[in-house]
């Protein structure tokens, strides 16, 4: 069986040691975490933990039942395959030298990047948007030289149903 990205919506106590109980969890079993952003939701007691992990279906479903056992796990709802809105954030420091600032500009403009950053041999890009879309920026920032990224994981909550 292939493995396959998911992408899981825990609901959790927002308490001390509940992300590190999740966190060995996946370590103890040999399971890696692609991607992990934690915050509070609008109740302050309860957090959301987005999280991408690959793995057969098998290992999905052990997953799921492993965190349901955790006493902290409000709910864990295993978003691939359903419709939702994701978004994550990425700082791109590219070589920017004199010749090629134009080109990097445009690119930036053209997926609504914005420069945060300029410095004599480089801008900082802060992109937004889905995984496919900050991939898109990084494969065409590539030819110019990418100094440094500082990308956030995943955010994402389920589509209303119409």
């Amino acid at each position: 069986m292939t493995e396959k990205r998911h992408l899981l919506s825990i609901l959790v106590d927002n308490e001390p040691g509940v992300l590190s109980r999740i966190t060995g969890l996946f370590s103890g079993r040999g399971y890696n975490i692609e991607s992990l952003s934690v915050a509070e939701t609008v109740d302050p007691s309860i957090s959301r933990i987005t999280m991408v992990t690959k793995g057969s279906p098998m290992i999905i479903e052990q997953i799921n039942k492993q965190l349901n056992k955790l006493i902290n796990v409000i709910k864990v709802s295993d978003l691939t395959g359903t419709k939702y809105v994701q978004r994550e954030m990425a700082l791109i420091k590219v070589n920017a030298r004199s010749e090629h600032r134009a080109e990097i500009l445009r690119i930036s403009d053209i997926f609504r990047g914005q420069v945060v950053d300029v410095g004599v041999e480089h801008f900082t890009v802060k992109v937004e948007g889905d995984t496919e879309k900050i991939n898109a920026v990084l494969n065409l920032f590539k030819p110019f030289g990418i100094r440094e990224i500082a990308r956030t994981g995943g955010v994402a909550l389920p589509r209303e149903n119409k």
